[in-house]
């Protein structure tokens, strides 16, 4: 059995950016990740542009240097990659943890590789950065299970002459709508709401506006889809019920944490369904097991952004420094 001082669970910005903290304070952390370096940004679309600014994802004080205004998805694995290389952080790699449990002076993770070899870790110390992107809101709707349907978009290519149905009326909706119809598919958006999205990107939202008022794209508000079927969908909307015909089906409702994960773990969970957890130190319930990044979001998942959630490691790490120097001086 593999024996550490200090394990992060996920090696999404959040969690490099807690790993490198950890080094800084003397620890040398073990960062086991079920998938890639970064997986999550991997899964984005192809071409997509951040919405912050470069210097507002950076970890590590590592510069992160574009010559745009807004980073690129290719420019951000670049740049997570170099950060982990440069700070020679260990990775564990498509190695999945699935229990951590109590154990004497620490923790036991236990696991298995991508193979479904099982593996076993001792840690005094857990961060769990677990991100949220393996784990969409689904719509719990007939046929959301068959091959068409998507929670996840990644290019238009596929998609060139097919009549695509895009769930959300978020910033992935609207970006994902505007590349289809450039491609040459035939798009309707269908949002819940009464009208657009405030989040939506202030530069992207006259073009869309404009798309929809020439007809080029079709956004149905008020509208939900109540089942999918081969070659149609079922709308429900102001007017009652409706079939349109449809090749596919792209969900983009969101996605959220993995929650029973930590209660399996022994973090409690608060009245509002948000973890236990100390503001000051990350540090949960159970002593010794820490947050960072969007796992410790209290209401919505899109709260805690890598330009916020960066920062959960510097907490952590002072935490268990001062931890670690009151134990050094016998107190």
């Amino acid at each position: 059995m593999q024996q550490e001082e200090a394990i992060v669970i996920g090696a999404g910005p959040c969690g490099l950016a807690a790993a490198i903290e950890l080094e800084r304070v003397g620890l040398h952390p073990l960062i086991i990740e079920k998938r890639n370096i970064v997986h999550s940004i991997s899964q984005y679309p192809t071409y997509m542009h951040f919405f912050s600014s470069p210097e507002l994802l950076e970890i590590g004080g590592i510069p992160f240097t574009t010559a745009n205004d807004k980073p690129s998805r290719l420019e951000a694995l670049n740049y997570y990659r170099t950060a982990a290389q440069r700070n020679r952080l260990r990775i564990q790699p498509y190695t999945a943890i699935t229990g951590i449990r109590k154990a004497e002076d620490g923790f036991l993770l236990t696991g298995e590789d991508r193979f479904g070899q099982a593996c076993a870790y001792r840690s005094r110390y857990v961060v769990i950065a677990t991100g949220y992107f393996d784990h969409p809101n689904e719509l719990s709707i007939p046929g959301e299970q068959m091959d068409k349907v998507s929670h996840f978009f990644r290019e238009s290519h596929p998609y060139v002459g097919m009549k695509v149905a895009i769930i959300g009326g978020s910033n992935s909706a609207i970006d994902a709508a505007l590349e289809l119809e450039r491609v040459g598919a035939y798009v309707t958006v269908v949002y819940r709401g009464e009208q657009y999205s405030s989040s939506i990107k202030p530069w992207v939202r006259p073009g869309f506006e404009s798309k929809v008022a020439k007809g080029a794209i079709s956004m149905l508000f008020r509208s939900v889809v109540t089942s999918i079927g081969h070659h149609d969908i079922t709308i429900r909307g102001p007017e009652g019920e409706f079939l349109i015909p449809n090749d596919f089906v792209l969900a983009l409702t969101g996605f959220h944490p993995d929650r029973n994960f930590l209660t399996l773990s022994g973090v409690t969970m608060e009245a509002e369904g948000y973890p236990t957890f100390h503001e000051e130190s990350m540090e949960t319930n159970v002593p010794g097991i820490y947050l960072a990044g969007v796992v410790a979001s209290r209401h919505e998942a899109n709260e805690i952004f890598i330009e916020s959630g960066r920062f959960h490691g510097q907490k952590i790490a002072e935490h268990i420094g001062k931890i670690r120097g009151q134990s050094a001086n016998g107190c």
